[in-house]
This record gives structure tokens, sequence and C-alpha cells, in this order.
């Protein structure tokens, strides 16, 4: 991850839930793979090193991932997942210290990323919601997904993630709905330009398109062109931002934007971000 500014000190819930490479063993050079794309420049099969991995762990071309093809790097965010496996469950010994615990850990790896990216949702959820009726199930999934994570490595390979994603999915639209309510753009919106979740909207261009309150929750914005736009109230779960110009853009107070949607996104120094999101460098380059 290549950002640069800093969170402000309000998002403490969120300090686990960022990706600390100096105590992780690279597990996301490691455990995944990828295939030659426009985000990676060669094929690398899942559990097997980068071929950029130096021996301390760190990646040999780290100031110039971009330039030299791995762009897919770029915008991984593991939501802190990486420390938490490498130090946490993993006591501190590397994958490489013990090769016969590469495979748990790697696949431990893979479901701690996903809890803590419901956690990281979850957390702005809570901030968000006003009722008890949204409250009360927000909190319930953050005791769940932290007692899952208290456990064992064999006992968070045997989580039940996929039903806990699906409720944290019907929290998220409860919040997303009471939030949402104050915003009449979003209505408009829908009606003139047809917004709703997952739409296309690949390479449109919305710079004059009232979008406050809109729900584009898994929307394509790819390419999409956003400047000076105002996203208050817009509900980005998911969205695809991949070189979506942002640049000018109000996003402070867009629902559930992550950082790596951020990293995908074209902005500039003029782009206005959540306090919990960081600048990207290449953004200012």
């Amino acid at each position: 991850m290549t950002s640069t500014d800093s969170s402000d000190a309000s998002t403490d819930d969120r300090s686990t839930l960022r990706a600390n490479c100096a105590d992780c063993f690279a597990l996301c050079c490691t455990a995944f793979g990828f295939q030659k794309s426009a985000d990676f420049p060669i094929n690398k099969p899942a559990g097997t090193p980068c071929l950029n991995l130096a021996d301390d762990f760190s990646c040999s071309i780290h100031d110039s991932l971009r330039a030299r093809g791995f762009r897919g790097c770029t915008v991984f965010d593991c939501f802190g997942a990486g420390q938490y496996v490498s130090q946490n469950l993993f006591g501190g010994t590397s994958w490489k210290e013990r090769p016969d615990t590469s495979a748990e850990m790697f696949s431990a790896f893979a479901v701690v990323r996903q809890l803590h990216e419901m956690l990281w949702y979850l957390v702005e959820a809570a901030e968000r919601a006003t009722t008890s009726d949204r409250l009360g199930p927000v909190a319930q999934l953050r005791r769940e997904i932290q007692r899952a994570l208290d456990g064992e490595a064999s006992a968070i390979l045997a989580t039940d993630v996929e039903r806990i994603r699906a409720e944290v999915r019907q929290a998220l639209i409860g919040v997303s709905e009471e939030a949402r309510g104050g915003y009449t753009a979003g209505a408009e919106a829908d009606e003139s330009a047809n917004l709703h979740p997952s739409v296309d909207l690949v390479g449109r261009n919305l710079r004059s398109t009232r979008l406050c309150g809109a729900d584009l929750r898994g929307a394509y914005l790819i390419a999409a062109d956003l400047r000076r736009n105002d996203l208050a109230g817009v509900d980005l779960l998911g969205a695809d931002l991949r070189d979506a110009r942002v640049e000018g853009a109000d996003l402070s107070n867009a629902l559930f934007l992550t950082q790596l949607q951020v990293d995908a996104a074209q902005g500039d120094g003029t782009t206005v971000l959540p306090a919990a999101l960081a600048r990207p460098q290449h953004w200012l380059a």
C-alpha cells in the first residue's frame, strides 16, 4: 500500500485494521497468487514468494512498483490481517523458520483478512448508526467476529465466514438506508441517471450528476469521471473505483469507502478524503 497522509486520532477503533508491513511475514506477497495482467507483469502461484521479496520480508522494488507493472500490489489492503496472523496467531515465528506452518498460516491470513475487512465496515457503521435497531446488530457482529479472532488458527479456519458476511451485509444496508435518508439528491439522481446498486457506470461522465445519498453499492465506476463532485451520503460499499477520476471531489462523507478503493482511483491534492483514509503517494507524483 502506498498511502502517505496520516489518519486522524479519532479513528482508534481502526488502529489494528491498518496494515503494518514491518510486523508481517510478507503474507500478501506469498499466500496469494496472481496472473499476468494490467496489474501484474508476471504469473505467481499462490503459496509461493514473489520474486521481488527480500530476505527480510520487505519488497525490493517497493518504491517503483507501479513503474514496473506491479500496480496490483499498490492497491491491496490486508486490513491489518498480516501482522495479526504473523504476530498473534503464530507468535512471531515465520513460515521460513517453520515451513510446516506455512499452509495453515496462509489459509488463516485469507480468513482473517475477510474478518478484518468486515470489522472495518462495522466500525464505520457504529459511528453512523443513530438508533438501537441499527446499533444492536452492528455491535453484536463486532463481538462475534472478535471472538472468532481470539481463537486459535484452527478455530478461525472453521469460522462460517459466508454466514457472517451475509449478516454484516444486512446490517450495513440498514445503516446505509438510515444515513442516506436525509439526502434528497440521491433519489433525484436515481431517477435521472438510473443509479442503483451494482449499476454499470464504466467510463461515465458524472461530473454534473447529483449523487448525494445515492446507493452505489457494488457499482462499476471504473474510469468514471467524478471530478469535483460531492459524494456525501453515497454508499460505495464494494464499488469498483479503479481509475475513477476524483480530482477535486469531496469523498469525506461517502459511506463505506476503503483505502483500497482510494488507492485504485485517480485523485490529487484537492480531493477531500475521510479522516480515516490516507492520500496515496501516486496522487501527488
